[in-house]
């Protein structure tokens, strides 16, 4: 068996959600684990690095801001993709990745916010500013929110899965937008420093402790991901043994 065909039945074994399970059973005690010792290590580099020329002490909190700005883009794009999973696809477990991802992505969005208005304080000397980049953050948001609220409003789970994949989508055209404001607009926030053609511009000093604590927080995302999707298969089998339930009661009762 080819590698390309070994790849493709490997994927199409995770459609079933027993398998997942398993596989989720085996991987959350390992992912927790790598992203509590990368967190610490990114912790105590980010409090031993050296303060920055001109923000001071204040540049410690990109430590923490950076990461949850990453994760927030990169877990909407996880979304569309699994949204393209659940229209193009029909992977059965695509829709229970993107239901399961909005929450944390939400909370993700919000602690990006948060932390990026403490630090915004003593950089721009205000709480909030209307420009590109953080009103875009703040639709992002909002996005997230309409999405959960959508899932959970919608009776139909094939009908909720279907309007939650075409609104994800559509408003992935946001994530782009996130990335490139600081060029296309004139904004208080600073451009982008790390991912940048011609290379970073953050002295390795203060890089290396990004870079690490973005890795555990990636980490505790795939974890929290992987526990929200069990979550949710569970919560589908409970609701699907309550409705068989259902129907048998009224078969019986007439």
């Amino acid at each position: 068996m080819s590698q390309s065909s070994a790849t493709i039945r490997s994927f199409a074994d995770l459609a079933n959600p027993t398998r997942f399970l398993a596989l989720a059973d085996r991987l959350v005690p390992w992912f927790g684990g790598i992203a509590a010792v990368l967190l610490a290590i990114g912790l105590y580099m980010g409090f031993t690095a050296p303060e920055d020329f001109q923000q001071g002490i204040t540049v410690r909190i990109m430590y923490i801001h950076v990461p949850f700005a990453w994760l927030a883009m990169m877990c909407y794009t996880l979304m569309a993709l699994s949204a393209l999973g659940t229209l193009v696809w029909r992977h059965p477990l695509a829709d229970v990745a993107l239901k399961a991802a909005a929450p944390v992505g939400a909370v993700f969005t919000a602690l990006a916010l948060i932390t990026g208005s403490i630090w915004g304080k003593p950089m721009w000397g205000t709480w909030w500013v209307w420009d590109a980049r953080l009103t875009s953050v703040f639709v992002l948001f909002l996005m997230y929110l309409g999405i959960i609220a959508l899932t959970r409003a919608l009776d139909d789970p094939a009908r909720a899965a279907r309007a939650a994949a075409i609104i994800t989508l559509v408003g992935f055209i946001n994530i782009p937008i996130i990335k490139f404001s600081v060029d296309w607009w004139n904004t208080l926030h600073q451009p982008a420093s790390v991912f940048r053609l011609d290379g970073p511009t953050i002295h390795p000093s203060l890089l290396w402790p990004l870079l690490v604590m973005a890795l555990g927080f990636t980490m505790l995302f795939f974890t929290l991901h992987l526990m929200a999707m069990r979550n949710e298969i569970w919560r589908r089998r409970v609701s699907a043994m309550q409705r068989v339930e259902a129907r048998r009661a009224e078969r019986q009762g007439a």
